[in-house]
């Protein structure tokens, strides 16, 4: 029996090789291949679209703006071209969602702080009290790291406009208040083409999620897929 397997050894091993390469290219076949869906106005929530844009059903971007961020710099999406981001919505005196928010923005910052294509906007939605000072002072205590993340306030209106007809991201207040904002927990993926690419729990950075929801771990390896297949 032993001469017996010496003579074939080598036939066998060829087999267990071959069978062996031939499960993986079988399940490389059969495996669903990664994507992100490009959301436009139309597939989202309509709570979240400004009713001017919600019958958009393609070839939607983030229009360009113009704020002013924690060190009193104006940002426009100048200083986001050709990069992948997340955006968000938040206030520094929010007592709720916002330092969960916040904490998994930190952390997600230290996640992409060497990466090249990638960056994070914060938006305020009380730009009346956020002023520089206070999103400086909010910065510097968060460990803000300034080249990979920008607080930005500006006019209310066009945070508003911006929040509701780009990131489709936050719903109305009292619709008599044109510019009553109800900021949400999403954190917004953007790609290099300005396209949003995905919605994510910014409040819950590794929890199971209700399908359809992803957590903060799943937009970082979103961002990550986003990096070699942002094309």
């Amino acid at each position: 029996m032993t001469s017996v397997f010496k003579k074939y050894k080598i036939l066998i091993g060829f087999f267990v090789v071959f069978s062996m390469v031939t499960i993986s290219l079988f399940y490389s076949v059969l495996k669903p291949s990664k994507s992100l869906p490009i959301y436009n106005p139309s597939d989202v929530n309509p709570e979240l679209v400004d009713s001017t844009v919600q019958y958009i059903a393609n070839n939607h971007r983030i229009a360009d703006f113009k704020f002013t961020n924690q060190n009193g710099k104006i940002i426009t999406q100048k200083d986001y071209e050709g990069k992948i981001y997340v955006a968000d919505f938040f206030f520094t005196t929010c007592p709720t969602i916002c330092p969960k928010m916040t904490d998994n923005m930190v952390w997600l910052q230290n996640q992409i702080k060497n990466n090249p294509k990638v960056m994070l906007l914060s938006h305020s939605v009380t730009p009346d009290i956020d002023s520089v000072p206070v999103l400086k002072k909010y910065a510097l205590e968060k460990g803000v790291l300034d080249a990979k993340w920008n607080l930005v306030t500006g006019d209310k209106k066009d945070i508003y406009y911006i929040a509701r007809k780009s990131y489709l991201a936050v719903k109305t207040g009292k619709p008599e208040e044109m510019y009553d904002m109800v900021h949400t927990e999403n954190f917004v993926l953007v790609d290099s083409k300005k396209r949003v690419r995905g919605f994510y729990d910014g409040t819950n950075l590794d929890q199971p999620t209700e399908p359809g929801i992803k957590n903060v771990k799943q937009l970082l390896e979103d961002i990550l897929w986003l990096c070699e297949n942002d094309k």
